[in-house]
């Protein structure tokens, strides 16, 4: 015992004098963060010092996943949070306050829209349902109070597109903060602040991450509120492991090319969808049947591997499962965005009227696996539509 506290006091003391060079940076873990001189603790106090201070002060993985996505966006920073929904909770936090009031697209995540209704609203922030599809139509919806506009373009299961350009200027003119969630394009396939866009959402779990072993999100901001977002969130003092940013990183390496192979067997499957004699509406923005193609050509790189259709009949649930269940290579879950083909389907109650009211709608994300594979799955599951 009589070195014990020597030798294990050398352990965090002594060099490594040769480091392993490794393709994927170190995971970093820890709460208590060294300094290396009284003076730079002193900076620390007067929040003058440039290091880090603390375990929840963004640990080298977390900043440098952070970096990577801001140059990704063109944003002023970007700060990573637990999951999708946390990004959209502190962005909305952010920027209100009791009195306040916020504009949500109709078509905005779920649980986001509930953190509205339950949440905000405790704390006096009042807020207005918008149609999916709004565009210049938007101005009849704002209210002095008014300081924030939530879109989601494409929204994630009935993907209507929002006229962004033109509800960013209303909304500059006005000092409304606007914010969308762009986790179905991705960073690659469409620039939010290129179109206007103060916030930019992402849901990392999804593509950017693509293996659905991620929870994650990210909140990208620019150079006019990039201050007011990073005093709020240090102040919150949030982080996320570094184990969940190393594996973020890993999908950003592979992103383009699971991007391109997402796109293209969605669009062929949409494509062979459109051609079926039960197949009612196929809804996907790079088709030119949808109603906001030209949004999407004009505003949009590229799309992704999410998108729904409806049947011209109204199967019953029994019905229904007879042709779910029988699929094979498509999983029934929730989330999107991964290797693996998922489904799910359902009526979706809008406050706002829908094009698809009271359509059961099936949602397809189209995976990595052999297109064919899964047209021939698809349709083998038709054939138990009575």
């Amino acid at each position: 015992m009589k070195n014990y506290t020597k030798i294990l006091n050398k352990l965090w003391t002594e060099k490594d004098t040769t480091p392993a060079t490794t393709i994927n940076p170190p995971v970093y873990k820890g709460s208590t963060v060294l300094f290396n001189n009284y003076g730079d603790m002193l900076k620390a106090g007067n929040h003058s010092y440039e290091g880090i201070t603390y375990g929840t002060d963004r640990l080298p993985t977390q900043r440098q996943f952070e970096e990577t996505m801001r140059q990704l966006e063109g944003a002023a920073i970007t700060r990573i949070f637990q999951s999708g929904i946390s990004a959209i909770q502190t962005a909305l936090l952010t920027f209100t306050k009791s009195g306040d009031h916020i504009l949500v697209c109709d078509n905005a995540y779920g649980p986001g829209q509930r953190f509205c209704k339950q949440i905000l609203k405790k704390f006096g922030v009042s807020f207005t349902l918008i149609p999916p599809n709004v565009g210049a139509d938007i101005e009849q919806y704002i209210k002095p109070e008014t300081v924030l506009i939530l879109l989601e373009s494409p929204g994630s299961i009935t993907f209507e597109i929002q006229d962004i350009p033109v509800i960013s200027a209303i909304a500059a003119a006005k000092n409304i903060v606007t914010v969308l969630d762009n986790t179905w394009a991705t960073p690659l396939y469409m620039k939010p602040f290129a179109l206007g866009v103060d916030v930019s959402i992402h849901s990392v779990t999804k593509y950017i991450s693509g293996y659905s072993d991620v929870l994650a999100g990210t909140v990208s901001v620019n150079e006019k509120y990039a201050q007011t977002f990073d005093r709020f969130y240090k102040q919150m003092e949030i982080y996320t492991p570094g184990e969940e940013c190393s594996l973020a990183l890993r999908g950003l390496h592979s992103l383009a090319t699971r991007l391109e192979q997402h796109e293209q067997s969605a669009l062929t499957i949409a494509q062979w969808l459109e051609t079926l004699p039960l197949i009612d509406t196929v809804i996907h923005p790079a088709l030119p049947s949808h109603p906001e193609h030209h949004l999407w050509q004009r505003d949009f790189t590229g799309s992704s591997g999410l998108f729904a259709f409806t049947f011209k009949k109204d199967y019953t649930p029994t019905e229904l499962a007879a042709c779910i269940d029988s699929l094979e290579l498509f999983g029934l879950g929730y989330s999107w965005g991964g290797y693996k083909s998922l489904l799910t389907a359902g009526v979706i109650k809008r406050t706002i009227p829908s094009r698809y009211e009271n359509k059961v709608i099936i949602r397809l994300n189209i995976g990595l696996e052999a297109c064919n594979d899964l047209i021939e799955d698809l349709e083998n599951g038709f054939h138990n539509l009575s």
